[in-house]
């Protein structure tokens, strides 16, 4: 049985390529490994198969590959740091 994996992702930005991102998170060694796991038909945003290997993920969506699924959130200021 495999264990699904779920997480947050901060976005410090308007929005980060998927490929970007599989990498950020370490889901992907590298960049030409993200490119390839997206052109293998592995990646998945918001439960539908994404071929787009730079499409812009944005706050609000779930990216999953390999029984993890990526929350991407928005950052909020560290309140901490006042």
């Amino acid at each position: 049985m495999t264990k699904h994996t779920e997480r947050d992702f901060e976005l410090r930005d308007a929005f980060i390529p998927l490929d970007a991102l599989l990498k950020a998170v370490g889901l992907a060694a590298s960049g030409g490994a993200a490119k390839a796991a997206v052109a293998a038909g592995q990646v998945f945003v918001d439960g539908q198969l994404e071929t787009r290997k730079r499409c812009k993920i944005r706050a609000g969506q779930v990216v999953s590959v390999a029984g993890v699924s990526i929350r991407v959130v928005e950052c909020t200021p560290d309140s901490s740091s006042e």
